[in-house]
């Protein structure tokens, strides 16, 4: 089976051209009228093999794939491919395993979701494709996700998805833990990211012109702006590479941190880093020494200091002493 990300294009052109029954398709037929499907999607396609293509059809014919009745007719020194079953299509075919197993995980990941409030939903839907697809049920969850039904705000999450997907810019009433008085602010959806078991809303604010982020549980109102949609140039893939969270300070720049944790944190750490950039710098006695290239903000600090007298901050000089700072403060408390 030819595996890429255009693989399922080219089986349905393929099966357009093999159920055409006054037209023969060639292979280089059908290689033509791949790319030319393949280069209207993805300009920059590369285009399609002869090999490629005669693993497409070997699939389609497979037990893997859909059974297809394809056969091979001599014309002259070349072949042409066509379905022996004039009425055949893999649109009126039973999904293969392959496809089967494929929705059965994404519906798991769905499950993660079940129970939560504009999701109500997916509790209807899950059995109905369980029975139509004749899914295994298990008998007792197998998988727990750190979900917080509860939480405020978190009713607001799937009227904000579709706002996002649909591109509806949003006038949203905020609470901000620095003031007394909620405001509002006009703002362009994009994204929403959950940390720490709290979820936030990402998007351009039109009044600070640039991209802010908005905790769930802080919004008093959203109500629909109908206005052109000023579309995103961030690829939120990359936005949260240089952080831990969801906070990027403003013209700040990625700094190396060394941390040192004791012989009770070390496994911890080994097995859990704290971000993907972490190197191991010495590892004696136990004491495990790392470092990490992050944009130092709030979240990296709590995460620091999460781990108490397990860790100290070796470098650098600066974000060392703003925990100093804050382990100060704590010891005043008592």
């Amino acid at each position: 089976m030819a595996s890429n990300k255009h693989a399922s294009i080219r089986y349905r052109v393929l099966d357009k051209c093999l159920g055409n029954p006054h037209k023969k398709h060639f292979l280089d037929d059908l290689i033509e009228a791949c790319n030319k499907e393949l280069l209207e999607i993805d300009p920059d396609s590369k285009g399609i093999s002869r090999r490629s293509i005669q693993a497409d059809l070997n699939h389609m014919a497979s037990a893997e794939g859909w059974n297809a009745p394809i056969e091979g007719i001599s014309f002259g020194k070349k072949k042409y491919f066509r379905y022996s079953d004039k009425n055949f299509s893999i649109d009126k075919q039973p999904l293969n395993q392959a496809e089967l197993e494929q929705i059965k995980a994404a519906m798991q990941v769905l499950s993660h979701f079940k129970g939560m409030p504009q999701f109500e939903w997916l509790n209807e839907l899950n059995p109905k494709m369980e029975n139509a697809l004749l899914l295994e049920n298990n008998t007792a969850p197998i998988i727990g996700f750190d979900n917080n039904n509860y939480l405020t705000g978190i009713e607001r999450l799937g009227d904000l998805f579709h706002c996002i997907l649909y591109k509806k810019p949003l006038c949203i009433t905020y609470q901000s833990y620095k003031k007394t008085d909620p405001s509002k602010q006009l703002l362009y959806p994009y994204y929403l990211k959950q940390y720490n078991n709290r979820w936030f809303l990402f998007g351009l604010n039109v009044k600070l012109n640039k991209i802010t982020n908005l905790a769930l549980d802080r919004i008093k109102a959203v109500e629909e702006e109908h206005i052109p949609f000023i579309e995103s140039t961030i690829d939120f893939e990359e936005y949260f590479d240089d952080i831990i969270g969801v906070t990027l300070p403003e013209n700040s720049t990625k700094e190396r941190i060394i941390l040192k944790f004791s012989t009770l944190a070390s496994p911890y750490v080994f097995s859990k880093p704290l971000h993907h950039s972490q190197k191991k710098v010495e590892y004696t006695n136990d004491e495990l020494t790392i470092s990490i290239e992050v944009i130092s903000n709030y979240e990296l600090e709590s995460l620091v200091l999460g781990f108490g007298e397990r860790v100290e901050v070796l470098e650098p000089n600066n974000f060392r002493n703003r925990l100093k700072e804050r382990l100060r403060g704590c010891l005043e408390q008592y």
